[in-house]
């Protein structure tokens, strides 16, 4: 198939890009790239791409794509509180509106990057796709709206598909430290410290980046009528986790660290377990590979071979917000998060 991956430089797209080169699609990127100074390890994928605003995406741009993996959009809670109307602008109408212009330009499939944040505030219960919505974040919200507008569009030349991806984790060439488990990781291999920001006792699922670029390579290649306006929660029922587990995981792994919690260390909202088990019963081909215990093995071998330090990773360059900030600062950026200069 010929592939579009919106947001191909990013943490996820530069995971599955190869992974879809390796199943011998030919893949085109698309993205703002705003985060192209944050190379951590490895690099870039090498594939065709178009530079673009991901708001600016025209109808020519999207001629001849039997698919489309729509992965870009501000990626996070601390981002998306930054600007909720940025938010709104890129993360629902420009992902709507590529949805529409897609599938004017015969793309016949559209894989969307859902959030398990979706469910939010969902309680102790494990939830599975049929399970009401109850976001406490702008980033949430936007998922939800886009997944019932693309819902609307589906028939029968067009299938959109909802991966809700678990809370990632796992190493990448543009790793996140705002992610829990790769969070924790850090401040215990550089600092000796499980810190914890919450009081533990909130509910995550979690599922290695990898094998979420595995969900988006089953989900493509599976007959339509087992993804055609279908949701599927991302991970593996069992990797469900308080987030004081998480914790005595990494504690067990990185030698000499102890956990402490911050002084205003209090209860998440965010709180949820979910079922995965719909996406092993359908899509065959997902056959997840990693457990957050490999997962914090995997990532205290890296920050011992890149020489993590904590500038590094609570700083401007590997914290999504910061650098953003610091983009918009520098005015590289302007106030709506567009470059200033296209040879920025």
């Amino acid at each position: 198939m010929r592939v579009l991956v919106t947001g191909h430089n990013g943490y996820i797209g530069t995971v599955l890009v190869p992974m879809l080169q390796g199943h011998g699609h030919d893949v085109v990127g698309l993205d703002t790239n705003y985060f192209r100074r944050c190379l951590f390890a490895g690099e870039l994928p090498a594939i065709e791409q178009i530079d673009k605003d991901i708001r600016d995406v025209a109808a020519a741009d999207l001629n001849g794509f039997d698919a489309i993996i729509h992965l870009a959009g501000l990626s996070n809670d601390p981002l998306g509180d930054y600007k909720p109307n940025l938010t709104e602008d890129i993360n629902e109408r420009a992902a709507v509106r590529l949805a529409e212009l897609g599938k004017a330009a015969g793309v016949r499939r559209f894989l969307f990057a859902s959030s398990c944040s979706n469910y939010g505030a969902g309680g102790q219960d494990f939830l599975d796709e049929q399970a009401a919505f109850n976001p406490v974040t702008p980033y949430g919200v936007s998922k939800v709206r886009v997944e019932a507008a693309l819902s609307a569009m589906a028939d029968a030349e067009f299938s959109p598909t909802y991966l809700r991806a678990s809370t990632a984790y796992g190493m990448s060439p543009l790793i996140r430290f705002d992610l829990v488990i790769n969070n924790l990781t850090a401040w215990a291999f550089t600092e000796g410290l499980v810190y914890l920001k919450s009081d533990g006792t909130p509910w995550r699922p979690v599922v290695h980046v990898a094998d979420i670029a595995l969900a988006y390579i089953a989900a493509l290649h599976a007959p339509r009528e087992l993804i055609h306006d279908e949701a599927f929660n991302v991970g593996t029922t069992t990797e469900n986790y308080q987030i004081r587990e998480l914790a005595e995981i990494v504690r067990d792994i990185v030698p000499n660290c102890r956990i402490e919690y911050a002084p205003d260390a209090g209860p998440d909202a965010r709180c949820y377990r979910v079922d995965c088990n719909k996406i092993a019963r359908t899509l065959h081909e997902f056959k997840p590979q990693w457990t957050a215990r490999r997962g914090v093995e995997e990532l205290y071998q890296a920050y011992r071979t890149v020489g993590l330090t904590l500038d590094d990773f609570e700083g401007e360059r590997y914290k999504r917000i910061a650098h953003v900030k610091r983009l918009v600062a520098d005015g590289e950026l302007d106030d709506e998060l567009r470059w200033r200069s296209a040879a920025a």
